[in-house]
């Protein structure tokens, strides 16, 4: 065996090793469900994100003695790449073993020379393998009511630990389906049928068992989350159907599902197929194959820019201190670099902040903070990029950008979803939507808080809105872990000196934080203020972030609902009399 096939052998035998021990810490999740070990479930999530970066390193070790100086050399890359695409030719994951690939390639060569000779830019084998649904779906049928084929459902689906009541929560899905969807669909009740993913998505404290109703030609995607009692049982919590609220589940603010799936992109494909204004590429990352996830927006993004010719230009809002944001017109992201240097009071090197990015990306984030991809060296053609951009570049982050003819590499940008700045929207929102907004914002705080996470600097405009109207933080320059923070109230004066003194007549220690002063975020901004003054004002109080770092001290893990509260179901005694309120 030569050289450079022993190299690709080498790789493809670390793919493998790194997707079975990513199986084996996804199939743990079962049992962390049913013995209600939360704090092993965020453990576990943070081990998975590390493992790849762990066996990348391991797969270095080995193909440096393999290649020798030969690890250098452009061409040997070109044959590796040859023999690597024979050695997965038909391989069910070929999609993501590509990706691996790539990964030990931008390790060996610092994300520099990426073409298509050496790596899969673009797949071998097209994006995505051949889907057979019947491989992954269960079938179920309603020709005796909806009632039993939901009770059937749950018994499938059943874990090591009771339901509470599987008759009950069988009769709420059945209601809350006749009250808010049967109207929509032409078909009788008794010829619908639901098709249900074989293995269930675990998140957080949440199971989630995930499908698609049939009526005929009609159809409409679901999700039943199931909860775990403090009495050791499960129970379905609502019913969720609709593309855009199963889209919610599967939000790029949430940490990543653990779904026991030998063949990712057949659960891709499906959950696509619920929800078509997602992007694949998010779907894969929501999976925990967030790697891919990157190198699938790469493709996507690449195939975007050959075939439009609006140019980059900065972002609407109030220019950041640490970041300079930039997007495209006809695209929904945002490309955001580390500037150069800091404008004052900001005191922090790039180096904090690339690890604050970081952090966020292990963290539970609580369905309020954006997941980013992290490009180094990424290219792009000089003429996209205006006038305006081009300055503001090389007056802020000349050291991240180089220009070679027609090219513009940006040596180090962070991309993640476009969404309107919270001050912006509030520009033009009527009444209703400023109360609604700021309810939003509060509880974005209020749930980072709960997830160990201080977003620090709490401006508007470090927040954004969704299409869906959910509020999200973006700005991480600042956030720290909650149980880092010292929080304080302002001690009184102790005279008339102190009361007119432009200066603090206390202490002030570098995490000291002072809730009260929190005020100062709304300034310019009236109706705002005064709605958050009526709907959070807790949040003003010292005593409700002390509370919050003593339940975290205490092992407490929040629960997170990626859905409205009053959507939940009932489960009093006589349930049936209040269903469902979504």
């Amino acid at each position: 065996m030569e050289t450079s096939q022993r190299f690709a052998q080498t790789i493809l035998n670390g793919f493998e090793s790194y997707f079975a021990d990513f199986q084996n810490i996804t199939l743990a999740a079962t049992p962390r469900f049913e013995n209600a070990d939360w704090q092993e479930v965020h453990a576990a999530s943070r081990r998975r994100i590390d493992l790849y970066k762990e066996k990348i390193n391991k797969v270095m070790d080995f193909v440096r003695i393999i290649a020798g100086d030969s690890l250098n050399d452009l061409g040997f890359w070109t044959e590796a790449k040859a023999h690597y695409a024979r050695l997965i030719q038909g391989h069910n994951n070929f999609e993501i073993a590509e990706t691996f690939f790539n990964s030990v390639y931008c390790k060996a060569h610092q994300h520099r020379r990426i073409r298509n000779d050496y790596a899969f830019v673009f797949s071998s084998q097209g994006d995505m393998p051949p889907v057979s649904e019947a491989r992954i779906l269960r079938n179920y049928r309603a020709w005796d009511g909806l009632e039993n084929m939901f009770a059937r459902i749950l018994e499938d689906y059943a874990f090591n630990i009771p339901w509470e009541d599987k008759e009950r929560d069988a009769n709420l899905i059945a209601a809350a389906l006749r009250e808010k969807l049967l109207p929509e669909f032409s078909a009788d009740e008794f010829k619908m049928q639901a098709l249900t993913l074989e293995s269930v998505f675990f998140r957080n404290k949440g199971a989630y068992i995930v499908g698609k109703l049939l009526a005929g030609r009609e159809s409409m995607p679901f999700v039943l989350p199931v909860l775990h009692t403090e009495r050791g049982s499960a129970f379905v919590d609502t019913i969720l159907f609709g593309s855009d609220r199963v889209s919610v589940i599967f939000s790029f603010t949430r940490s990543y599902f653990m779904v026991d799936a030998e063949i990712p992109s057949q659960y891709v494909l499906f959950l696509q197929s619920l929800m078509p204004a997602k992007p694949i590429s998010e779907i894969y990352s929501c999976m925990g194959h967030y790697k891919h996830g990157k190198t699938y927006f790469h493709r996507c993004a690449w195939r975007h820019m050959d075939s439009t010719t609006d140019q980059f230009n900065l972002a609407p809002g109030i220019k950041g201190m640490v970041m300079s944001v930039f997007t495209l017109p006809s695209y929904d992201f945002v490309f955001k670099i580390i500037k150069d240097s800091f404008t004052p009071p900001k005191d922090i090197t790039r180096e904090e902040v690339m690890e604050k990015y970081a952090m966020v990306k292990r963290s539970d984030r609580a369905g309020r903070m954006a997941d980013t991809q992290e490009f180094k060296n990424l290219a792009f053609a000089r003429d996209r990029f205006s006038d305006e951009l081009m300055e503001e570049l090389r007056a802020v982050a000349p050291s991240v950008i180089e220009e070679h003819g027609k090219a513009l590499v940006i040596r180090h940008v962070y991309v993640e979803r476009r969404m309107v700045p919270l001050n912006l929207y509030l520009q033009d929102a009527t009444d209703e939507q400023v109360w609604a907004v700021m309810d939003e914002y509060g509880n974005a705080i209020k749930e980072m808080a709960a997830a160990n996470i201080f977003p620090g600097d709490m401006l508007l405009k470090n927040f954004g809105v969704t299409r869906h109207g959910r509020v999200v933080f973006y700005d991480y320059d600042e956030i720290c872990p909650l149980m880092d923070c010292n929080f304080r109230r302002i001690p009184p004066p102790r005279n008339e000196e102190d009361e007119m003194s432009s200066t603090p007549w206390y202490t002030v220690a570098p995490n000291d934080i002072f809730p009260e002063e929190f005020r100062l975020f709304f300034s310019g901004n009236q109706r705002a203020r005064q709605a958050f003054d009526e709907l959070h004002s807790d949040i003003y109080e010292a005593s409700f972030w002390q509370d919050l770092q003593e339940n975290i001290a205490n092992g407490f893990v929040a629960d997170f609902f990626p859905y409205r509260r009053k959507m939940r179901f009932s489960r009093e005694e006589e349930p049936l009399q209040r269903v469902y309120n979504g």
